[in-house]
């Protein structure tokens, strides 16, 4: 009978799971087009086209603009949290899957700026063709690849940042073509910022792969601008005579590479040495640029008939002796961009690569090929031409192959319109396809990235079915901006996990059969295959947390608990052990969001606290018992003590690791000691040991924070040195003779021999295991001074 009845609450429970589920679903589906629909854009709209489309809702709908609207606040308050959300990757890919229950612990949007703050303040450079507005995600594949760089970081609140707009915007029309001219807005990427030490705005760096990146410290007039940065245009001018011309003109045959030459005579306009230099940075590794001198150089200037200054294109194995022949191009413009594209026009296109050479080439070299479908003619974009200069440190040749030319070839290949992929020189089976920004600097960091990792294009026909070897498999659609972050550190994993965990990528719009098989309802979902064992992977976007769950299941750190093993394990805990645990179902979004963050705090809790998870879908009748009233329920359950509570419940608004780390850490028992001043005194002054002090005050924030830091610290070197507290508000005096300044102060007084300075050794740290390290680096060197001391007393006697 109590099976019976317990087996029939499990199935009205079931009954009401798949009920609310399906309810879940329908918000999902309905919500899901709400914020992109309420800012007007698509699901695939970039960073910057969604900045673009909130800032023209902003200026319309702000409530300083509708001051008789009673709805206007609440109305910009949506629009607000729709942008919060989606400018967000991590938020964008949780608003995605889940729809806005996946967003409940996140509360953006609750505030906003002033109508002039989004007039003239708000995406500065969001309307510049010229500048290109980097975002976390792009920033480094950018910045590396190989292309120089010159990026201005500012933040919208930052007056001498707009001061300095106007100059930026006409020194980057000026330099268009030889190097890029970047922006990156600090106040929405902070921990890019962050990360690159930018620290004042607006901060101004040129980047060049292999060079350390140097910082602009000039004026910010347009001229000082570009004088700085030219001096990082490698590329030279070459002055030419009648003994160099013609060697000149005949080698180039021999190295591809052909010659852009100004003639300057007494008649006409030359073009300025600023315009020269400009034009061999814009055309570097193309074409050579040199001048000549017509009034020392008569002669020869004669014999190619040349009466009037005149620049001229002489393409490699031109024909000095009859120029028009020899394709010798002559052009008559004194600007830079019309210069570089008729001479663009006028090099070589990619090879075409034959269906019958196809797997010969591709088997022997690294190629980057674009695929075409009949179109004639060179490149649509004359700078991708630029690709195999670039290209080249890599081994990397560049091609194209029509797929009207054989089409069973572009379909075994899943090409299935215009697009262009790496292959890696293990024939056709080892290839991945570009899904990113035809944009030259980015297909340059994708050819880069993916010859040098493992990652591979899947299909039906090499998809991983029942492998003995591990798969992590990414299925995608190209449109979806998540989905294209991810790829460059599925890239970063994949060579880190060579030869342990296979990697793939299959696209959802081509092989949605293959997508609906696997239950696949949002991207990116990212999957690990282990024969018969299936793991989604839920963390953020970044080769460091999928290496961290890759670990995490060969290595579980939460303990998957049974109502069997929660009661052997939690309930019947040793007497000093501690337990969290977090009572979940599966099909609730705030909960599917936690998974990541418990993962990772307890990895960080490893050796103090034991954490585990109950699957209350699963077990309903037991969570029931327990008396689970919500998902997720958090409980900490302490060392066992008479007096001590049988569980506390987490009630934080925040639900990520740091967060819940340190309330987990406030339920460990004190191991450091709490001193007096005269405990001071005598147990760290005067006493034998090495004290390691955390001089705080209880009002205080920080130290609050800082609280079980210490006491992880007062553990980690636990018969070493010993770890105290003094209560700065308590014993004042105290402090202040050891000359405490702020709070929280850490102090290290270590013993060599006689009595110890009030001063101490100061720790500019707030990390625990950082300190722990120092610390024992001290100690060492203490230890091998005294041996030092000791052998020099041996040879004395």
């Amino acid at each position: 009978m109590e099976f019976s009845v317990a087996k029939g609450d499990y199935i009205r429970y079931l009954k009401r799971s798949l009920l609310l589920l399906l309810v879940c679903v329908i918000v999902l589906v309905c919500t899901d087009q709400d914020y992109y629909s309420l800012l007007g854009v698509s699901k695939e709209a970039s960073s910057r086209e969604i900045r673009q489309a909130f800032k023209k809702l902003a200026l319309k709908l702000h409530p300083d603009k509708n001051q008789n609207d009673p709805n206007a606040h609440e109305n910009f308050l949506k629009i607000n949290r729709a942008y919060e959300v989606l400018k967000d990757e991590d938020l964008r890919k949780k608003y995605d899957k889940y729809g806005e229950k996946g967003l409940e612990d996140q509360q953006q949007g609750g505030r906003y700026e002033s109508w002039h703050f989004y007039r003239y303040d708000f995406g500065i450079y969001d309307d510049d063709p010229e500048i290109i507005t980097l975002d976390r995600g792009e920033f480094d594949a950018a910045v590396n690849s190989g292309e120089l760089w010159f990026v201005n970081f500012y933040s919208p609140r930052c007056s001498h940042c707009h001061e300095l707009a106007p100059t930026w915007r006409e020194f980057a029309k000026e330099m268009d073509g030889v190097i890029r001219i970047g922006a990156v807005n600090c106040g929405d990427n902070r921990m890019l910022c962050r990360i690159k030490g930018i620290n004042s705005y607006p901060s101004l760096y040129v980047f060049k792969t292999g060079m350390q990146p140097v910082k602009y410290y000039g004026d910010r007039s347009k001229e000082s601008l570009k004088n700085f940065a030219m001096q990082y245009v490698t590329s030279t001018v070459m002055e030419l005579w009648a003994g160099n011309f013609v060697n000149a003109i005949e080698t180039s045959f021999a190295s591809g590479v052909g010659w852009l030459i100004t003639f300057c005579a007494e008649r006409g306009d030359c073009l300025s040495y600023q315009t020269r230099l400009k034009l061999a940075g814009m055309l570097e590794g193309l074409v050579n640029v040199g001048w000549m001198d017509c009034g020392t150089q008569g002669e020869l200037c004669d014999n190619l008939d040349i009466s009037s200054s005149t620049t001229a294109y002489f393409p490699p194995g031109a024909t000095i002796n009859n120029k028009e022949k020899g394709g010798v191009l002559f052009l008559n413009s004194l600007d830079a961009r019309e210069i570089y594209q008729e001479v663009m026009q006028h090099l070589p296109d990619f090879e075409i690569i034959s269906a019958a050479s196809l797997e010969d080439h591709l088997a022997h070299h690294r190629w980057l090929l674009f695929f075409q479908f009949g179109e004639s003619g060179k490149s649509n974009v004359q700078e991708f031409k630029k690709l195999k200069f670039l290209l080249k440190d890599e081994h990397i040749q560049v091609g194209k192959f029509d797929c009207l030319s054989s089409p069973t070839i572009c379909n075994k290949l899943y090409v299935y319109q215009p697009c262009l992929a790496v292959f890696k020189g293990k024939g056709t089976g080892d290839y991945e396809i570009h899904h990113g920004k035809k944009i030259l600097y980015d297909i340059v960091a994708f050819a880069k990235e993916s010859v040098n990792s493992h990652v591979i294009t899947l299909g039906p026909q090499n998809f991983p079915d029942k492998e003995k070897e591990p798969w992590l498999v990414d299925f995608f659609a190209p449109w979806c901006p998540p989905c294209r972050a991810l790829l460059p550190e599925l890239r970063k994993a994949s060579k880190h996990l060579y030869g342990q965990l296979k990697f793939g990528t299959l696209d959802c719009t081509v092989h949605e059969g293959l997508c609906n098989m696997h239950n696949i309802r949002a991207y990116p979902t990212t999957v690990v295959f282990n024969q018969s064992d299936v793991h989604e992977y839920e963390g953020h976007h970044s080769a460091e947390q999928i290496l961290e769950f890759i670990e995490d299941l060969r290595n579980p750190s939460v303990v998957s608990l049974t109502p069997e093993t929660f009661v052997e394990l939690v309930q019947r805990r040793k007497r000093e052990e501690i337990w969290m645990v977090d009572f979940y179902a599966p099909w609730c979004g705030p909960c599917q969001a936690l998974m990541p963050e418990w993962k990772k705090m307890a990895r960080m809790l490893s050796g103090l606290i034991s954490v585990g998870s109950v699957d209350c879908q699963k077990y309903y009748s037991f969570c029931h018992q327990e008396s689970v009233r919500g998902y997720p329920e958090i409980r900490l359950f302490p060392q066992k003590s008479n007096t001590a509570h049988q569980y506390y419940s987490y009630n934080g608004w925040h639900r990520d690791s740091y967060s819940l780390r340190g309330w987990a850490l406030g339920y460990l028992p004190q191991v450091s000691v709490d001193l007096t001043p005269q405990s001071f005194t005598e147990k760290v002054l005067n006493g034998k040991d090495h004290w390691v002090i955390d001089f705080y005050a209880p009002w205080c924030g920080p130290c609050q924070n800082f609280a079980p830091e210490f006491e992880i610290l007062a553990r980690t070197v636990k018969g070493k040195v010993k770890a105290g507290k003094v209560d700065c508000q308590a014993y004042a005096h105290t402090c202040q003779t050891a000359d405490i300044r702020a709070y929280p102060t850490v102090k290290f007084y270590p013993y060599h021999g006689t009595k110890k300075s009030v001063l101490g050794d100061y720790i500019d740290s707030r990390d625990a295991k950082g300190i722990a390290d120092l610390l024992n680096e001290k100690l060492e060197a203490i230890q091998n001074k005294g041996k030092r001391k000791k052998s020099r007393n041996k040879v004395r006697i």
